[in-house]
């Protein structure tokens, strides 16, 4: 768990963080994953009360926040009492235990999955409230629901209602911004037990005079609607309008754009989100990613071999890197496994030629939003791991043909929850705040003698791909 404080310019204040491996309270068995919500709570004001006093520290007073914002993980479920106190352990993002349930969910809602464009997975909270409806009667019964940010958000300040960002996963309909007939018509799920649903940034109310007493905050600072982790660390990669997409390279690839249309895939491997400001947040995951490397060559190799790596390229050998099995983006294949065509000369090249595969399958990616309508600029932002390499950084560059761009501060969801802080209270929008606080560091440009080499190299990774069947 990490709080952070900023000014209204995204400098840093002060920050800090806690232990946030929290115990699972029921192990793994069967796909539960469950967590007592009271030990976030704890932590959070064990992390606030940090974040106090070291802004007293550095001669900042804390009663000078104006305003604050939570993120958490999306798809996990908590059914509280009329009291905001928990009836039962939080049903985990991880918990698959909801299988049938999710299938009940996409026959049901087969107009909402059609009008957003995803499917519902046990991993979503929509069907883990069905499953507590069907097999803990007595608990579904007696609570409302809500997800992480809302229910430390309502700790905070009274206010247990959620936001567009959180409620996806819970079948809010995003288009028509209200829940939809079926949760209650086809489901039997009464929408009264779910909370109501503002836009993230959205000013609710200040912190309870309780929690600023305990934590050495003020009274006066206004809690804003939040949103999910995910959307969170979006924000702090600087992409503010449309056509500016975040690439996010760590253990996996994650990218995430604005689209002034909802964007629709057929397929499934993208959803969107609502931007709070009226547009929408494509994106999705592929599988591959920065593991490849920590998986095939040896630890004192990362890092190290970025340089030799880079005067290597292009190396003209084709490595679809996926070190697990299955794929989700670019293409969906839950059998699909990692591919290597070629001898590389020496290990290094071979390494050069992992990254230049996570670029090909970045490429891919950016081509299919496009394919789906997506405006994709003429630069995207790069975070996460990978962006730490200025040489990983301009092989991509060279193959996507586009500059890549690194954020100058901190990329991270508790940076994103406050630009959101200050959208409606500092700033008059997400985008405006985003401008402001977040700044461009490094920009890489790809170098066009290696452009054109790697639209052939691309050209022949996307025919071995079509060769084993992955399209």
């Amino acid at each position: 768990m990490r709080a952070v404080a900023v000014d209204a310019h995204g400098s840093s204040i002060a920050s800090a963080c806690v232990d946030g491996a929290f115990a699972d309270a029921s192990g793994a068995a069967d796909g539960r994953h469950e967590q007592d919500p009271e030990g976030w709570w704890s932590a959070t004001v064990h992390c606030l009360s940090a974040l106090a006093e070291r802004m007293r520290a550095d001669g900042c007073d804390p009663e000078s926040i104006t305003a604050a914002c939570v993120a958490s993980t999306s798809g996990t479920v908590l059914a509280l009492d009329g009291e905001g106190s928990p009836l039962r352990s939080a049903i985990m993002y991880s918990d698959v235990r909801a299988k049938q349930e999710a299938a009940a969910c996409n026959d049901a809602g087969k107009a909402l999955v059609k009008s957003l464009g995803y499917r519902f997975s046990p991993s979503f909270s929509l069907p883990k409230v069905l499953w507590l409806k069907n097999h803990e009667p007595e608990v579904y019964e007696a609570a409302r629901f809500c997800h992480p940010a809302d229910f430390i958000a309502g700790r905070l300040c009274g206010d247990f209602d959620s936001d567009t960002s959180n409620a996806l996963k819970t079948g809010y309909d995003l288009v028509n911004l209200r829940w939809p007939a079926f949760l209650g018509r086809k489901l039997s799920i009464d929408t009264a037990k779910l909370p109501s649903v503002g836009v993230p940034g959205t000013p609710t109310v200040p912190l309870r005079k309780s929690v600023a007493a305990a934590t050495g905050l003020s009274a006066r600072t206004m809690l804003t609607r939040g949103l999910t982790d995910g959307t969170a660390a979006f924000v702090s990669g600087g992409a503010a309008d449309v056509g500016e997409w975040v690439s996010s390279l760590g253990t996996t690839l994650v990218v995430k754009g604005i689209s002034q249309e909802i964007i629709k895939d057929p397929q499934g491997r993208l959803y969107s989100h609502r931007h709070p400001d009226g547009m929408w947040l494509p994106g999705g995951a592929s599988s591959v990613g920065g593991e490849c490397l920590a998986a095939k060559f040896p630890p004192e190799a990362l890092g190290a071999w970025d340089g030799p790596a880079l005067a290597r390229t292009p190396t003209g050998l084709i490595v679809y890197p996926l070190v697990r099995k299955g794929e989700r983006l670019p293409f969906h294949a839950p059998e699909a496994e990692g591919f290597a065509i070629g001898k590389p000369p020496d290990e290094q090249t071979n390494y050069a030629a992992y990254m230049e595969g996570v670029g090909f399958v970045e490429k891919w990616i950016f081509d299919l939003l496009e394919e789906l309508g997506a405006s994709v600029g003429d630069s995207v932002f790069a975070v996460g791991g990978g962006a730490k390499s200025d040489e990983w950084l301009q092989i991509r560059a060279n193959i996507l043909n586009r500059a890549l761009v690194r954020p100058a501060g901190e990329v991270s969801s508790a940076m994103g929850a406050a630009v959101v802080a200050a959208s409606h209270t500092i700033y008059d929008s997400l985008s405006e705040a985003t401008r402001n606080m977040v700044h461009p560091g490094l920009r890489v440009e790809p170098e066009k003698e290696k452009v054109e080499v790697y639209r052939g190299l691309y050209r022949r990774f996307r025919r071995a791909c079509a060769v084993v069947g992955y399209e």
